[in-house]
């Protein structure tokens, strides 16, 4: 029976129900968290022979040559260039390898294009009088922060089960000089989990921005991060913009953050020659190269694209389960009452749960009572303002499979309790 079409005496024996399941899980003090996409412990133990990839009595040259010991290389090493070309659908001439985190490539990109321009032609974004910029939502909360700390105005866009309202980025796009970028996760996208359409990809690739210096970053982080023997499929978009003749008019960033060590991994940022060679004409002064050390690590231990594809199977052995009791517990407990909805992710690191309009708070709250901790609701928009106050997004990867069952289980029951209690106050 749909919990809405209950009435009100069975709708407060629900709830005292609920509440009771509820207080006997306080009871427990539990401390579980749910908070972010972290690897547990079981994913960071498949890649610990990196630690041993590169011995003192081993070769510390790259294949052409280069003392990774020493400075220089400022756009990566040739095998990790050519690794990531590979995964990013490019040609190594147009990445660069940087450090460990593709967020601070991110961060950076923002900020150099603030200071100096996109292309050393136009003017620097801070030098205009505003700078706005499209955040599809539900979306990635650091996006949303590297934004909000620079002043940024963000206009939220809604997701769709194709990508972002392609409507509404195009008719803004093209009708505002100001906007000057776009975040977008384009394959089990963070949190939804949906991949991009062919048609959203194309759409893209077609913009006509009144902004001439308008970029799309292409935060594609979970292009191999597959859960099923089914994957999706994400369509080209560097191929399909330089088919049109614009491939200027993006940033791809990737890393492997979630593949070997968050801590410790390899990030690299894919781009047209034209903007590869402006973004080193900058680089050069912020730096003089990256940590090449780590990238030989990498590529020894790898050995190429297809060891790091092959290695992922691996993580999927370890994860698949844990997405798995989260959804079998909201089919069991969520979906017969009609309380919420979500999608079932072939990839990536999460599941967007959509509670009933105005639960959202209450649901994070009641979960951090009972000692379970959750991304803060409405971390998923910008300004974590959700104006339905409905999306939670739930980490499943970091707890053991036990703790992840309990947790979800609390879950479950804060969704019940909370739905009862706005049904009855309706």
């Amino acid at each position: 029976m749909l919990l809405s079409d209950m009435s009100k005496p069975q709708l407060c024996e629900f709830k005292k129900t609920e509440q009771k399941k509820f207080n006997e899980y306080k009871a427990m003090g539990l401390s579980l968290n749910m908070a972010r996409g972290k690897p547990c412990s079981e994913q960071l133990d498949l890649t610990l022979g990196l630690l041993d990839a590169v011995h003192s009595d081993s070769s510390l040259l790259a294949s052409d040559g280069t003392d990774v010991r020493n400075y220089g290389v400022l756009d990566g090493l040739p095998r990790a260039k050519k690794m990531f070309a590979q995964m990013l659908g490019v040609d190594p001439s147009e990445v660069i390898v940087g450090g460990n985190s593709s967020l601070n490539m991110m961060y950076d990109t923002v900020v150099r294009n603030i200071l100096f321009g996109s292309d050393g032609e136009s003017l620097p974004w801070g030098k205009l009088d505003r700078i706005k910029w499209l955040c599809p939502s539900p979306g990635y909360d650091r996006h949303f922060a590297i934004c909000q700390s620079l002043g940024i105005e963000m206009i939220t866009v809604p997701m769709l089960s194709t990508g972002p309202d392609m409507d509404m980025v195009e008719s803004l796009v093209e009708s505002d000089d100001a906007i000057k970028g776009i975040w977008c996760v384009p394959m089990y996208s963070n949190p939804t989990g949906i991949t991009y359409s062919d048609e959203t990809v194309r759409r893209f690739a077609a913009l006509n921005p009144r902004a001439k210096d308008f970029r799309i970053f292409w935060d594609n982080a979970y292009c191999i991060h597959h859960l099923t023997d089914t994957p999706d499929k994400l369509l080209n978009i560097f191929d399909e913009l330089k088919a049109n003749g614009k491939e200027d008019m993006i940033y791809i960033f990737a890393s492997t953050s979630k593949i070997s060590f968050p801590g410790a991994g390899v990030a690299a940022m894919a781009a047209s020659k034209k903007n590869i060679d402006y973004i080193l004409s900058k680089m050069t002064i912020q730096t003089i190269g990256p940590d090449k050390i780590n990238q030989l690590r990498h590529v020894k231990f790898f050995g190429g694209y297809d060891g790091l594809t092959e290695h992922m199977k691996k993580h999927t052995e370890v994860i698949a389960p844990r997405f798995r009791a989260v959804t079998d517990a909201l089919e069991k407990y969520i979906k017969p009452l009609g309380i919420g909805s979500w999608h079932t992710p072939n990839g990536g690191y999460f599941i967007s749960f959509d509670s009933l309009n105005g639960c959202a708070k209450r649901i994070v709250s009641l979960c951090k009572e009972a000692g379970v901790v959750l991304t803060a609701a409405g971390a998923t928009y910008p300004y974590g303002n959700d104006p339905d106050d409905k999306n939670i997004r739930i980490a499943p990867t970091f707890p053991s499979i036990e703790e992840l069952k309990t947790a979800v289980k609390i879950f479950c029951t804060a969704v019940r309790l909370a739905s009862a209690e706005k049904l009855l106050e309706d």
